[in-house]
């Protein structure tokens, strides 16, 4: 997975990604209607691709959210089964979706957990600031307005994103997801993926607080997602999630509330709704969607899309994006 020495190992690459959820893809999708590669976004240190979508109505001011997909996954994919684009039309939002290559991971992981690629002001997590920042000077979305959403590989790296640089995103959801520096190496990678470290709420907050040391701001709010028969991203790191970001928030790492949701799922809220940490009973690894028409539907089965709850609508709400 990146830039140093997952380039000599890529077959461990693909190993890992076996584990986080995907076995090879065949050949990927062509880019769905209303997709539009952008080029020319910055430096993009981590050689990523971007890709956007704004509908027809996008007003000047509107939010933006950032989606990064999972491992041999693509921009096309997630943007065809996720179900944000519905909401995106909805309620008039821009999506910008980065894009792995397999030059830098030859299983298209975002490289989560290598140094190189997740502090900040480096590699793949400062291409995907430029590219909300993209979006902010051409596309005129709301700098206060950006949020970040991932799934697997792509949601170890939106906490990097919600690490590295809160300033910059207001909220966001990890699904299926690894804690910030859970990990620096391919070896730990995969270990954390079944034996996350029971590291105190205190010390996984530190690892947040050192990605940007000093930053004196507002933290983004985040939503966590964790289907607990995941056996390639033990639900252990949905717990750990939690600890890290209610303490980085400054909440007790002990509900204020709990509700009842479709499909076996249990939601989980901290503080003033600062964190949640939505358990979904019996699912597998992968990204709730929930096919249909109905308001709060959305997305379509795949693999990886489980046909459980639509978690882009729960998101889109928690973001305040219906407002």
């Amino acid at each position: 997975m990146a830039h140093f020495p997952i380039r000599r190992v890529r077959h461990l690459a693909v190993v890992l990604a076996v584990l986080l959820g995907t076995a090879l893809a065949a050949p990927r999708p062509a880019h769905a209607a209303g997709l539009e590669q952008v080029t020319g976004f910055g430096t993009n240190p981590g050689n990523l691709a971007m890709y956007a979508y704004r509908p027809a109505d996008l007003p000047p001011g509107a939010p933006a959210v950032v989606l990064l997909h999972g491992c041999t996954q693509d921009a096309a994919g997630y943007f065809a089964n996720s179900g944000w684009r519905t909401f995106a039309d909805r309620w008039h939002f821009a999506l910008v979706l980065a894009q792995q290559r397999t030059a830098n991971n030859s299983a298209a992981c975002f490289n989560w957990f290598l140094p190189a690629d997740t502090g900040r002001g480096q590699g793949e997590a400062l291409s995907i600031r430029q590219m909300a920042g993209y979006a902010v000077a051409t596309y005129g979305s709301d700098p206060s307005r950006i949020f970040v959403s991932g799934l697997s590989a792509g949601g170890a790296m939106s906490a990097v994103m919600l690490a590295t640089y809160p300033d910059l995103f207001a909220a966001g959801s990890i699904v299926a997801g690894l804690p910030y520096r859970c990990a620096t190496s391919v070896a730990a990678a995969v270990t954390c993926q079944y034996v996350p470290p029971d590291r105190t709420p205190a010390q996984w907050g530190d690892l947040v607080r050192a990605a940007f040391p000093g930053y004196p701001g507002p933290r983004p709010r985040v939503a966590i997602w964790h289907g607990q028969a995941d056996w390639k991203v033990v639900p252990a790191n949905g717990v750990e999630l939690r600890d890290q970001f209610t303490d980085v928030l400054g909440v007790p790492a002990q509900p204020t509330a709990t509700r009842t949701l479709p499909a076996g799922t249990t939601l989980e809220v901290y503080g003033a709704d600062q964190v949640r940490l939505y358990r979904i009973a019996g699912m597998a690894h992968g990204l709730p969607v929930d096919p249909g028409a109905e308001a709060q539907q959305c997305g379509t089965a795949a693999a990886y899309f489980l046909d459980t709850i639509c978690s882009a609508y729960s998101d889109a709400v928690f973001f305040g994006l219906d407002r």
